[in-house]
């Protein structure tokens, strides 16, 4: 023993703990991001479907709970096909070659007892320290020291429950196990359970037989029968077998439905039974392992034995042996069905559903949108036939009434050029000679005052003839006319310009009578009302057309502001529209005024004579 100085002991404690601050936590860390040991003991063969899912699923959950790296291994013990003691020494030395520098954090031990037996003799030895969890079908004959687990017990009577309500008349159920101490004691389990039914249906055991035998006994079982299959794993010859490859084997020889506990049983020909799940039963073991992992004793959790086990049954194997689906009880799995055109395809289904009611209301509603819009448009052309004719009816009408007018304007004119103007003249003509004969100076003066007011009336009476009916029209044509009307409205305020291009030579009466009008009325509300200073008139001819144009600089006016469109603008419009032509005003205030109508002239051979205007 090392013998410190009072000065000396003080310095090296103070050392140690300042090694201890300084160290101790990168050893932590270190001992932290260690990767944890994990090492599967798996007695069940690597080939089986429970090894696969548990090599599966057991990695996936321990990292993802613990959220830490894990090195994973696993090793099949198969001391249930070699139970002598030379293949338990020699799998001994194996794993202390292989892992005996490893320190393992948790050893999953899943399978028979045989496994706990090996590592409660050998753990001290292989992995000194390491705490245990395991998952056993029975259990354990020994109490391993550090571990916990879970015990599944197996259940047989429950599939056949499901074999009767299946097969409501089955008499007949043939039980087979194996010649192995393992069969056999599973056949004592089922021995116990089956005795509830006894009274019910006959049972028969086909235990340790010869393969061969066993599968020709399978071959010629009588109707109304059912196989439960235990397990068989040797024959009587000693002959070893693999579960899920025999079991698959025997249903697909038998004659009748055969049943089963085992996990891959669903999978090998059987038409159903009570089964563990196998998931469930994979993530409650790993719940275990990862409680140990988290540094939980693996003493202090109690070993557990939940119930996972669930009616399946083969959808397949209920249609190859006839039976009715509707007898499936309720809550039973129902496995490999064929999915239908509704399963497969319902999400498409139910949506090209939707769809075709959709464009069927679309349609539906596009037809019904399409009658009315037809109705619509019946009513339309209806209307739009009756306004045709009314406004036919107007334009004869508003024609007819023009040709009345103007009728009477030749017959007023003829009243005051043949009646007034002549007495007019007479009256004259007794005033000059009155004034011939001997009067006084006085009296000579006032008659021809007289004489010189009757001249002046015969003159405005002519004048106020010609304007009620410009008779002369006929005789001298539409340009001479305008150009009359031109000269008779100028003034020495007023300059009044006309000019014409590609004029027809010969121009229907109607039409010449409408545009001289046209030119009447527009000239003479120019110079009443516009104030202008120039106004200019265009007579201008195309191939089917006619159009006068008449442009003033006067104040203008707004076209919308006159009531009711004016007298002088709708006799105008009404004019132009009897002969079927277009009048349009443009005008705005303080920038003059242009009117411009465009009637359609008629086809006229050179040949035809005009027509007169109206009877005088």
């Amino acid at each position: 023993m090392l013998a410190f100085l009072p000065g000396t002991r003080r310095t090296a404690l103070w050392v140690a703990t300042l090694a201890a601050c300084l160290f101790g936590p990168a050893a932590h860390a270190q001992e932290t991001d260690r990767a944890k040991q994990v090492l599967v003991l798996n007695t069940s063969r690597q080939s089986e479907q429970f090894s696969q899912v548990l090599e599966r699923e057991i990695p996936k959950l321990l990292t993802a709970g613990l959220e830490q790296r894990i090195d994973y291994y696993t090793e099949y013990f198969d001391a249930n096909r070699f139970p002598h003691p030379e293949y338990e020494s020699t799998y001994f030395e194996f794993l202390r070659q292989k892992y005996g520098r490893k320190r393992f954090d948790l050893l999953l031990v899943v399978g028979s007892d045989v496994a706990l037996d090996f590592l409660s003799r050998h753990r001290d030895e292989l992995f000194s320290g390491a705490p245990a969890v395991f998952y056993s079908l029975v259990p354990p004959r020994n109490h391993l020291a550090n571990s916990t687990g879970l015990i599944n017990t197996l259940h047989f009577g429950p599939s056949i429950d499901l074999a009767l309500a299946l097969q409501p008349d089955l008499q007949h159920l043939f039980a087979v196990s194996g010649a192995s101490p393992a069969d056999r004691q599973f056949e004592s389990q089922a021995r116990t359970e089956f005795r509830r039914f006894e009274g019910r249906i006959q049972i028969t055991y086909l235990s340790g037989l010869l393969a061969k035998d066993l599968e020709a006994r399978l071959r010629t079982l009588p109707p109304h029968s059912a196989v439960y299959y235990v397990v068989v794993s040797q024959d009587a010859a000693g002959e070893n077998f693999q579960q899920a490859p025999y079991l698959a084997r025997l249903a697909a020889l038998a004659n009748a439905p055969t049943y089963s506990w085992a996990d891959a049983a669903v999978e090998t020909g059987i038409v159903g039974g009570r089964r563990r799940d196998q998931v469930r039963l994979i993530n409650a073991l790993a719940d275990l392992g990862l409680r140990v992992l988290r540094g939980e004793r693996a003493d202090a959790i109690p070993v557990s034995a939940p119930n996972t086990d669930v009616d399946s049954v083969d959808w397949r194997q209920l249609r190859r042996w006839g039976l009715d689906e509707s007898r499936v009880p309720r809550g039973t799995r129902v496995l490999f069905r064929t999915p239908s055109m509704w399963d497969l395809y319902k999400g498409y289904i139910i949506g090209a559903v939707m769809l075709m009611l959709a464009q069927t209301a679309l349609i539906g509603g596009l037809l019904v949108q399409r009658a009315r819009r037809q109705q619509v448009e019946r009513d339309l052309r209806g209307s739009e036939a009756r306004l045709h004719v009314s406004y036919d009816r107007i334009r004869s009408l508003s024609r007819r009434l023009l040709g009345e007018q103007e009728a009477e304007r030749a017959r007023i004119a003829r009243e005051l050029h043949d009646g007034v103007n002549q007495q007019v003249a007479i009256l004259s003509i007794e005033l000059d000679q009155l004034r011939s004969d001997g009067l006084s100076i006085h009296s000579a003066e006032r008659l021809s005052r007289a004489l010189e007011t009757t001249q002046g009336i015969s003159t405005s009476v002519r004048d106020l003839s010609h304007r009620l009916h410009p008779a002369w029209l006929q005789l001298i044509g539409l340009v001479d006319g305008l150009d009359s009307l031109r000269r008779d409205l100028s003034s020495p305020h007023l300059a009044i310009a006309f000019a014409h291009q590609d004029v027809p030579a010969v121009i229907d009466p109607d039409i010449a009578l409408c545009l001289f009008r046209v030119a009447q009325e527009a000239l003479a509300n120019a110079v009443k009302h516009s104030d202008a200073r120039h106004i200019s008139v265009e007579l201008t001819g195309a191939r089917a057309s006619l159009a006068l144009t008449i442009t003033d600089d006067g104040k203008g006016f707004d076209v919308e502001s006159v009531p009711n469109g004016g007298l002088g603008l709708v006799s105008m419009r009404e004019r132009v529209e009897s002969v079927g032509g277009l009048l349009e005003i443009h005008a705005s205030p303080g920038s003059g005024t242009r009117l411009r109508v465009t009637v359609p002239v008629p086809t006229r051979t050179a040949e035809m004579e005009p027509v007169p205007l109206a009877s005088v």
